[in-house]
């Protein structure tokens, strides 16, 4: 069943780039590397910075609890979002919302089914070596 991005029917000349990333990119949060991979996505899109995206084998999923928020994006589908939750020693440090994926994307971009990203503001660090 076609599922296309009704963004690009108004902006064809709009882009999101799936471009597999070559350097190893690692996501710390609360000291804790949360996903670490050689095999990231990296999105360029236009009017945005690059994102990376990391496939789900790469992700700590047991550190992240799904949440009830979503998000819709005229060109990449409905976003789902996690929580992390890791124990920093004196307890356990949360990000809310920190984590999105588009589980089911647009045709035009279903590379990114199964993969994660992260926002850099809600991590420690996003680094690309």
């Amino acid at each position: 069943m076609p599922n296309p991005a009704p963004g690009f029917k108004t902006r064809p000349d709009y882009r999101v780039d799936l471009v597999p990333e070559t350097r190893r990119v690692r996501v710390m949060f609360a000291g804790t590397p949360i996903a670490d991979t050689t095999a990231a996505l990296r999105v360029e899109e236009t009017g945005h910075g690059p994102v990376y995206y990391i496939p789900e084998q790469d992700v700590r999923l047991d550190l992240m609890r799904r949440t009830d928020h979503h998000t819709r994006c005229p060109y990449k589908g409905e976003a789902s979002y996690w929580t992390i939750e890791a124990p920093d020693g004196a307890g356990v440090k949360r990000a809310e919302n920190a984590v999105w994926a588009y589980p089911s994307p647009y045709d035009e971009v279903a590379g990114l089914a199964g993969y994660y990203a992260f926002y850099p503001n809600r991590v420690d660090a996003i680094s690309v070596e």
